[in-house]
């Protein structure tokens, strides 16, 4: 298939697009620190299945279509056969080996499951978000009873405080603890509320376990920031060429960006309560997508021959192929040690990706 400058100036619109939509999954992934409920439910298969899921969309396309664009790309620049299929395949292997190199010295282990136990990680995170739920229910129901003894008691209270001559007691000493405003409370009542608090908020939590976590997510946004960037500058690429190929290709990616993202938000909010530092965290790693997108356009811009694209489509193919078999395969098997899922989904989304491909051939 012939790239042309015209039909890939005409794509930059939507190639950014897709970039973007891919490097929001990274956001969307690390706002489930707002959503405990969705936390929750999330178990070890189910991120097993998007990482197998996701490799198998990645490896099909990058082996059936985007080296065959490659192919065409060195043809159409004057090559023969022999001497296309060579460039081809040495631009493979110079992005297999680049990335390579980058994953193993950077971004190695990957961050979707790099401790030692990721399974107990999940199930400790999961923990956490049960009993937060817990806490806001207990925390509802506490409220809403005291005004509902507000209201018939007023006047007593009123009269006990006169006669006491003792203005209201507001707590203190309970760390950022927000309760319900203007609401005096006993001793016995402060301890209730206290032990109600989201687990992050845990003084029984070690100081060094805290900054554990805070250092584990804020090194899991650094590192998933650098693994996003060829990702970005691929999807990029292939839409340039065909906007279709850089859609299924964003797909994806975005299926595996959001538990990227959990991993990113988790840990921080968990160590710190704050959820919109946790969420912004999660934000800030995926904005190396676009920005692998600006540098390939940058590129593409100055510098737009068929040799060019032929490099770059065997590069993004290598890429694809070394992210999907060093990272997430594994990371899928460490989540489904007994292969339960893994290699099913990943079959899987070979096969989706395939019936694509043919009726997009018999129906254009």
């Amino acid at each position: 298939m012939a790239t042309n400058e015209n039909e890939s100036s005409g794509n930059v619109g939507v190639a950014f697009g897709l970039v973007i939509a891919a490097g929001a999954a990274t956001a969307l992934g690390s706002a489930v620190v707002y959503f405990p409920n969705f936390v929750k439910y999330v178990s070890p298969k189910l991120l097993a299945a998007s990482l197998g899921l996701s490799a198998g969309v990645m490896i099909y396309i990058s082996f059936v279509d985007i080296f065959g664009k490659s192919l065409d790309a060195f043809l159409n620049a004057g090559h023969d056969e022999d001497m296309a299929y060579l460039f081809s395949t040495l631009s493979f292997f110079g992005g297999v080996l680049m990335l390579k190199e980058i994953a193993t010295e950077i971004v190695s282990p990957h961050c979707v499951g790099c401790v030692d136990d990721p399974i107990g990680e999940l199930a400790e995170w999961r923990d956490m978000a049960e009993q937060e739920i817990v806490s806001r229910k207990k925390e509802e129901q506490h409220d809403e009873t005291e005004r509902m003894e507000d209201g018939t008691n007023s006047k007593n209270s009123a009269n006990s405080e006169h006669s006491s001559g003792s203005k209201k007691e507001y707590i203190d000493d309970t760390q950022g603890v927000q309760f319900a405003p203007n609401v005096a409370r006993t001793k016995d009542e402060r301890e209730l509320i206290m032990e109600m608090r989201p687990p992050s908020l845990d003084n029984k939590t070690p100081e060094k376990e805290k900054q554990k976590l805070v250092k584990m997510g804020m090194n899991t946004a650094l590192a998933i920031a650098l693994h996003n960037f060829p990702e970005g500058l691929a999807t990029f690429v292939a839409a340039m060429a065909d906007p279709k190929v850089g859609a299924i290709l964003a797909i994806a990616i975005i299926i595996h960006n959001i538990p990227e993202g959990m991993c990113v938000s988790l840990p921080i909010y968990f160590a710190t309560g704050d959820k919109f530092k946790a969420f912004l965290w999660g934000c800030v790693s995926g904005l190396s997508e676009p920005i692998a997108a600006l540098l390939g356009y940058a590129i593409l811009a100055s510098v737009v021959t068929q040799n060019v694209y032929g490099v770059l489509f065997a590069w993004t193919s290598g890429m694809m192929v070394i992210i999907s078999v060093k990272e997430l395969i594994p990371t899928a098997h460490r989540y489904d040690p007994k292969d339960a899922v893994s290699t099913n989904a990943m079959i899987v989304g070979m096969t989706i990706i395939a019936l694509s491909l043919v009726l997009f051939r018999i129906t254009v």
